[in-house]
């Protein structure tokens, strides 16, 4: 399995979901009237209240080279650890480990692994990320920091659109609200001098308990002429469940040099 699949994987197999068939989406206006300040806050309110997630996905995926539907194993402590196994007709096909510190992951077809800190991920989406900012992507946060005074809003398609007051011409970020839920209908992160553009599009949310989770996802990342698409589509969920988190690499496997 290729860097890019891994690294896709990384990024998308891990947004939560849970439980009910109950969807939230559309049924609210946004308000022109709602400052900045309670947009932020009323997204920062929207954070889910679980301790572990258990979830399986179907994943499709596909690049000009190739394409492939991957079934994925997700398992989740929230602000700890990030684990997902993924897999075609019951094969292993890789594995994924991601703690505050750390990135791991083996693949079984050439078998490499990687083991170290968050620059495979950071080298994906085109930008330093931390542990509390993937996290936070999986879970339709934003990874946008919001600080009030350095945001801004505006109603776009009846939706919120959050901006940095200032943007860098070199690295361009948009964030738009579903007015529904305060979760992220769409972010984006263009690098333009770079040919780069990565957009993560969520929904429609579905609500457990008194918290907000998407049911499907799209990832497109675009680099030069190249466009790499993952779809998620989440199954069987199951949240504050006991779990394990094995990871270790098989002996034999080179690790992964990245570029």
């Amino acid at each position: 399995m290729q860097i890019k699949i891994l690294s896709s994987l990384l990024v998308v197999a891990l947004f939560s979901s849970c439980g009910s068939t109950k969807l939230v989406e559309g049924s609210a206006n946004a308000n022109n009237a709602l400052s900045t300040k309670k947009i932020i806050a009323a997204h920062k309110g929207a954070s889910q209240d679980f301790t572990t997630l258990a979830a399986r996905m179907q994943v499709k995926y596909s690049d000009p080279k190739q394409s492939q539907s991957i079934t994925t194993s997700v398992r989740m402590e929230k602000d700890k650890a990030i684990w997902i196994k993924a897999s075609i007709i019951g094969i292993t096909l890789a594995k994924v480990l991601i703690t505050p510190n750390e990135v791991g992951f083996y693949e079984s077809i050439g078998r490499t692994y990687f083991k170290g800190d968050f620059a495979l991920l950071s080298d994906f989406l085109g930008t330093e990320i931390n542990f509390q900012q993937a996290q936070a992507i999986f879970l339709g946060q934003s990874i946008i920091p919001l600080n009030q005074g350095k945001i801004t809003s505006r109603v776009e398609s009846n939706k919120y659109e959050l901006v940095p007051a200032k943007q860098d011409a070199r690295f361009l970020l948009s964030l738009l609200l579903n007015p529904d839920t305060f979760l992220v209908h769409q972010e984006q992160i263009s690098q333009p001098q770079e040919n780069r553009n990565l957009v993560v599009a969520y929904g429609p949310y579905q609500k457990i308990s008194s918290s907000f989770y998407p049911t499907k996802i799209h990832v497109e990342a675009t680099e030069d002429q190249d466009t790499t698409t993952v779809d998620i589509k989440y199954k069987k969920i199951d949240l504050n469940v006991s779990l394990s988190f094995p990871f270790t690499i098989p002996d034999g496997y080179k690790q992964m040099k990245l570029k």
